[in-house]
Parts: structure tokens; C-alpha cells; sequence
């Protein structure tokens, strides 16, 4: 991998021989990623130039990718939504959007992820449990009903059947006359992490690739504002890995993208200031914040030195951040408002652009409204009671930040020049690397809760007798059958030559090789539904069928 000195894995540090300390005789503690912590930082740690003394704005970035961070415009507040049917989902969105939210962001249930309408026999049981049911124009449309899409940006978690959501999300705009070149969001439509950490993938990776392809130049064509991927790191570190690992196979996932894009054809400067991450903030403050400095640098040098990025926009890490929903205890759910608030800081510290807090009951159950208004009246009072939005990245020039930072970083390029010699993420996956990595730290870390040397309060600390019992939101048991006849009575008013129509030139297109963005939007809006595209492709593209790796 081509790299500057800052990813060529030599240490910028010169105080490698003061790990030991000036005692000699220091308690062995680490960070969550391994990293042994000293018990004070001097300026010896770091390398002769003071990380401290960088501008915010400028190359590398480590201190923020604008001039003015916050102080200019606060970060996009967003709340994870979806849930039940497209009626309750829009009711949630107007409900945070009377409370201050700035974007909307929607999650969506396991048959719309994984390609499956709601009537589908396999879906039995899943309809509208752990996000919103879409399996049509309709459901898109009663979902965004009353919310103007010229005035808001939605981010959307979706992957295996990104293309059809964001179809979907088209047609209701075109039906509010929004012109799409308008639209702002975010489409999550990183398939790779799929294979690696959450497993709702459908089709083979190389298919899946072209599809990804086909909606990033689309959007680079036809949606300017629209960022068409979040390459996630969140999945990831939800799995078990740790904050290097996030990073570095977060950003190897990111280099088979931009490397299958410019294989298309597209110009780096062209899309690369439409790529967007999404990482996770859990427990271990001032390692976050320092991950988060790393990562804008690492970027800023793959895009520079590696692909000769001439537009500083392509060297820009716009990331969204969720709080650690893993780090959630159903023990003692109150407790969960503390870590949120903390988890939350950490992205504010680092310099996140978008921000989601996780809601005290996620780990019981879909969160009420009580705790969804707590979790955004967190980010609310960060935002403009703390103090830390006035000035850039507060925490920048501390010894021990900087020294994370630089440790973090190098450790980033280790794995990515290991990924490299594999040949790649799509090799690296076929392998089992990635999964073999995260099982390990994820065994680590239970290893140590169950023998208490990592201490989570309630759990195996602190632990009260008397279980609390807090009200937790219900799904309807009515509302899959509901969703069901509805689905089908819309597929029973169809044209039915026309959508069969339809599907023969989808599957026609995908056997071609042409770009599959203009037939499913058009799809769409002749109300073939979601599960109708996807078979459609399953029947050119197969199934993935994930090695067994031991």
C-alpha cells in the first residue's frame, strides 16, 4: 500500500523506551484495544513536532475536517427509527422532529433486509419487530407522509436491498415534486460488512459489488447532495472487535469500494466527496477520541497517497457516530442514560458530524418515547450546555491523547498492509479473516466480565437483588397482519402485465451488466415490490452460501 510517513508504520514517537515509566514499577493497564497505558504522559511520548500545534481543516485533519467544527454548525442530531408499521414509524418521525431532531434516520425489519415482502411465508413473525415493514411504494409513501423531503435528510439502514429502499425513497419524493438532484441522506448500502459482522446479505459478493457500483454512480449522476454509502465500522465493533480493528477493517472494506468504482470508471474526486462512515462510540472515553482523530488521518493519507486525491472534499472522514448498543445492560436500565451521556461526549470530543444515542431500554425492547426524547435532550444538552462545542477538538495537545492517537494509527496500518497481502477485503472474507479476529477479541472481552477484571455496574459489580421493571414498547401482534392484507391488496389492484413486464426487464438488465438503478427505480413506480426485485435477482445472481470456517 502506497503510503507518506504517517502510514508507513514507522513510529513518530520518540519516547518508545519511557514505556516502563519513571517508577519502574507500574500496574500493567490497557486500553480496550490492548494498548498499555503508562501512568503519565510527557511530552516524550510523542514525536519532536507537537501533534497539538495542527490546524483543524487542513491535511491530515487529525484535529477536525473544518476550519470551525461546531463552532460554525452543530452535528446533525439523529435518532434510530422504525418500527411496527409505516403509520407508527412516521408518527415517531413527527414526534422527533417536534422535539429538535435535525434528521431522520430509519431502520427497517428483517424481511425488508434481507429481500422478503411481508406476505412472504419466510417473513412469518418478523413483520415490523426490530424495524419499519416496506414492501412497496405505498408503505415508503404512508411512512414519509407529511414530511417534506426538501426539508429534511433522511439516513437509511439498509444494505442487501439498498437500491430498492432508495428507489422507494425517489418515488415518494417525485410524488411530493421534490426533484431528486435535492435529496439529502444517507444510504447505509455497505454490503461488505455484512459478510463480516451482520449477515443479512443475499446474493454472492461480486453481485452485490456491482450493485453497489451501480447506485454510487447513479447518485454521483443524478443525486449530488446524496451521500449513496456509510461504509459502517459500528457492526463491526458491535461484533466484538475493538477500536483498531473497526478502523482498519473498516477502511479496507472502504478501498474495495473506491477501488470497484474507479474499475467502472468514475473519477475519485467525482465520488469520493460522497463517501460517508459510521462508527461506534462505547466505554473507553479518551481511546474513542483518540480512534476518532486516527481515523480522519488514516483516511486523509489512503485518499492522498493511494488514489492521488486532488480535491481536499476527497480526503474529508464525514462520519456518523451510534452509542454502543452492546454496552447497554438490561440490569439497572437507568444505568444505560449515563453511559449513552458519555459514549455521546466521546463523539462530540472526536469530531463527529452526525450523532445517534442509543435509548436506555434498547437493551429490553424498541424504546419508548419517553426514552427517545432522554437520549436527544442528551445530545441536546451536550450541544449547547457543556461548553466543548466552543472550541475544536478540546482534547487535541494532550499528551495522552496524542500518544492514543499515533498508537492507534500505526496499528491501523499494520492490519491494512496484513488485509493487502491477502489480496483484499473480498479475500480476506472468503478466508474467514475478519470473523476469525473479531471471535477472538469478542471472546477476550466476555472472558473478562465473567472473571470481573472488567467491571460493568449492575452486572458483576454493584448488582441489586430486586430486578427492575420498566415499561418497554409492545409491538401489536395485529400489526403483521394488518401489513399482510394490506400488501396484499395492493399486489391484487396492480396491472399485472406490467409488472411482470417490468421484472423480465430487470432480470434482462441484470444478465447484461447495465446499470440496475434506472430499471428498479422505474420498477417501483409500476408497484413491483420489494421481495419481486429481489427474486428477480436472486434468479441471475444466486445465493450466498458463507463458508464454514473453524
Amino acid at each position: 500500500m502506497s503510503s507518506s510517513s504517517s502510514g508507513n508504520g514507522k513510529k513518530r514517537r520518540k519516547g518508545d523506551k519511557s514505556s516502563k515509566g519513571e517508577k519502574g514499577n507500574e500496574k500493567a493497564l490497557f486500553t480496550d484495544s490492548g494498548i498499555k497505558v503508562k501512568r503519565i504522559y510527557t511530552s516524550k511520548d510523542l514525536d519532536t513536532k507537537e501533534r497539538g500545534d495542527e490546524d483543524a481543516g487542513k491535511y491530515p485533519f487529525t484535529r477536525g475536517i473544518y476550519p470551525e467544527m461546531y463552532r460554525e454548525r452543530i452535528w446533525t442530531m439523529r435518532q434510530y427509527t422504525g418500527f411496527g408499521s409505516a403509520e407508527e414509524t412516521n408518527k415517531r418521525f413527527k414526534f422527533l422532529l417536534e422535539h429538535g431532531q435535525t434528521g431522520l434516520s430509519l431502520a427497517f425489519d428483517l424481511p425488508t433486509q434481507t429481500g422478503y415482502d411481508s406476505d412472504d411465508p419466510r417473513a412469518e413473525g418478523e413483520v415490523g419487530r426490530v424495524g419499519v415493514a416496506i414492501s412497496c411504494i405505498d408503505d415508503m409513501m404512508r411512512c414519509f407522509d407529511g414530511i417534506p423531503l426538501d426539508k429534511v435528510s433522511t439516513s437509511m439502514t439498509i444494505n442487501s436491498t439498498a437500491t430498492t429502499l432508495l428507489a422507494f425513497y425517489i418515488g415518494v419524493a417525485e410524488s411530493q415534486q421534490v426533484p431528486i438532484n435535492t435529496l439529502r441522506g444517507t444510504l447505509q448500502n455497505d454490503i461488505l460488512k455484512e459478510y463480516i459482522a451482520r449477515n443479512t446479505y443475499i446474493y454472492p459478493p461480486e453481485p452485490s459489488m456491482r450493485l453497489f457500483v451501480d447506485s454510487m454512480e447513479f447518485c454521483s449522476k443524478n443525486m449530488p447532495s446524496w451521500y449513496p454509502v456509510s461504509i459502517s465500522g459500528y457492526h463491526i465493533r458491535e461484533a466484538g472487535a475493538n477500536a483498531v480493528q473497526e478502523l482498519a477493517f473498516t477502511f479496507s472494506n472502504a478501498i474495495a469500494y473506491v477501488d470497484a468504482c474507479i474499475e467502472r470508471g468514475l473519477k475519485v474526486d467525482e465520488f469520493a466527496p460522497r463517501l460517508s462512515f459510521f462508527f461506534c462510540c462505547t466505554m473507553d472515553i479518551l481511546e474513542e477520541v483518540a480512534k476518532f482523530r486516527a481515523a480522519r488521518r488514516v483516511w486523509a493519507n489512503i485518499m492522498k497517497e493511494r488514489y492521488n486525491a486532488k480535491n481536499e472534499k476527497s480526503m474529508h472522514l464525514r462520519f456518523h457516530v451510534q452509542t454502543s448498543g452492546e454496552s447497554l445492560t438490561a440490569q439497572q436500565p437507568d444505568n444505560n442514560i449515563i453511559r449513552v451521556t458519555l459514549q455521546a461526549l466521546a463523539a462530540v470530543l472526536g469530531g463527529c458530524q452526525s450523532l445517534h444515542t442509543n435509548s436506555r431500554d434498547e437493551a429490553l425492547s424498541l424504546p419508548t418515547e419517553e426514552s427517545v426524547r432522554i437520549a436527544l435532550r442528551t445530545q441536546q444538552i451536550i450541544a449547547y450546555e457543556s461548553g466543548v462545542t466552543r472550541v475544536v477538538d478540546p482534547l487535541g495537545g494532550s499528551y495522552y491523547i496524542e500518544y492514543l492517537t499515533d498508537e492507534i494509527e500505526d496499528r491501523v496500518w499494520k492490519y491494512l498492509r496484513r488485509i493487502e497481502r491477502m489480496g483484499g477485503s473480498l479475500k480476506a472474507i472468503e478466508k474467514g479473516y475478519f470473523q476469525q479476529e473479531i471471535r477472538e477479541n469478542a471472546y477476550r472481552i466476555k472472558k473478562e466480565v465473567d472473571e470481573g477484571s472488567r467491571v460493568i455496574v449492575g452486572v458483576n459489580r454493584f448488582v441489586e437483588k430486586e430486578a427492575e421493571v420498566p415499561e418497554v414498547l409492545r409491538i401489536d401482534p395485529e400489526l403483521e397482519r394488518r401489513q399482510v392484507e394490506r400488501l396484499r391488496e395492493f399486489k391484487a389492484k396492480r396491472d399485472k402485465v406490467k409488472v411482470e413486464h417490468m421484472i423480465s426487464r430487470l432480470e434482462e438488465a441484470a444478465e447484461n451488466g447495465y446499470n440496475l438503478m434506472p430499471y428498479i427505480v422505474e420498477s417501483v413506480k409500476a408497484h413491483v415490490t420489494l421481495g419481486e426485485i429481489s427474486n428477480a435477482f436472486r434468479r441471475v445472481f444466486g445465493v450466498y452460501q458463507p463458508k464454514l470456517v473453524i
